[in-house]
């Protein structure tokens, strides 16, 4: 019988897990990074380099699951595992480099030792990101009619169009729609005190968070400025309102690391119904007097009308 490359089975290994679409990464007990792949880092935005040596919780994934909470300060799945030794599946929404959350399936397995003791934790995550079909729809437009260029999500006519669209299938076959207008509270500081690019890259943070807390036949898009504007189908009062709550949790929950500064970020919604006897100007300006008692109430808050 053949003698077994050992040498040869570990560098196919390795080359294997270079070679996947999702991202993998490999902890110690300690929860050290010790291993990063190439998808990890295009999902993450972050180099192996780096991550490896630190932990997932030092301002890298900072996971948090669909109601916004932290799951590095709770709740943490990779951490019960290496506890138990049980697999888990978990669907999160990981920290990207560049502070915008993206929505990932995490499948997490123990790594055993010979003698069966726990060494240590693989991670296995999948990009499920709805942002991505979002762009696949404005490809069937033309991308430079109806894509903001910065935020990659729809721009001002886009919305526009849609929300003509959505309001003449109110009124022919009474369905419903909601309108979320949101509005980033002190933007200008960010600009006067980090720069413009630190600017853009907040824009870029909150739209594509926002986008991720979406389902993927909602709309979002950038309305003009630091304005956003969101369009949801099929949905009551009930739903609107913990929508926009979602969209505002997600937001507050992301960051964007500027040097060794972490910058937090909220937003003020305004969200509302349309109704059949609306037109574009009168649904618009109620939804964004709607945002401005948001700010006027302190702001990082939703008011619904």
């Amino acid at each position: 019988m053949a003698k077994k490359d050992t040498h040869m089975d570990e560098f196919s290994c390795l080359d294997l897990l270079e070679s996947l679409f999702d991202g993998v990464y490999h902890v110690d007990r300690e929860m050290r990074i010790t291993y990063w792949n190439r998808a990890a880092e295009r999902i993450s935005g972050y180099r192996a380099a780096e991550v490896l040596g630190k932990k997932c919780r030092d301002n890298i994934l900072r996971h948090i699951d669909e109601d916004g909470n932290e799951l590095c300060l709770k709740g943490c799945p990779l951490d019960h595992t290496l506890q138990d030794g049980r697999p888990r599946e978990a669907n999160v929404f990981l920290h990207h480099k560049q502070g915008y959350r993206v929505p990932v399936a995490v499948r997490i397995s123990p790594v055993r030792n010979r003698q069966g003791e726990i060494t240590g934790c693989v991670e296995i995550f999948t990009d499920n990101s709805s942002f991505r079909q979002i762009v696949q729809d404005l490809e069937k437009y033309k991308k430079e009619a109806f894509l903001d260029r910065l935020t990659a999500i729809g721009n001002r006519r886009y919305s526009e169009m849609t929300l003509k669209k959505r309001l003449h299938e109110k009124r022919e076959f009474n369905t419903s729609f909601g309108v979320i207008f949101f509005d980033i509270d002190h933007f200008k500081t960010f600009n006067d005190n980090h720069g413009h690019l630190v600017g853009d890259e907040v824009l870029v943070m909150v739209g594509k968070t926002a986008a991720a807390a979406l389902r993927r036949f909602d709309l979002i898009a950038r309305w003009g400025g630091e304005e956003f504007i969101i369009i949801i189908s099929e949905l009551s009062e009930e739903d609107l309102q913990q929508a926009a709550e979602r969209i505002r949790v997600f937001v507050e929950k992301s960051f964007i690391m500027a040097g060794s500064e972490k910058i937090l970020v909220t937003v003020s919604l305004g969200a509302t119904l349309a109704s059949a006897e609306d037109s574009l100007e009168s649904l618009l300006n109620r939804v964004d007097r709607l945002m401005y008692q948001s700010k006027e109430a302190g702001r990082n808050r939703v008011t619904l009308g």
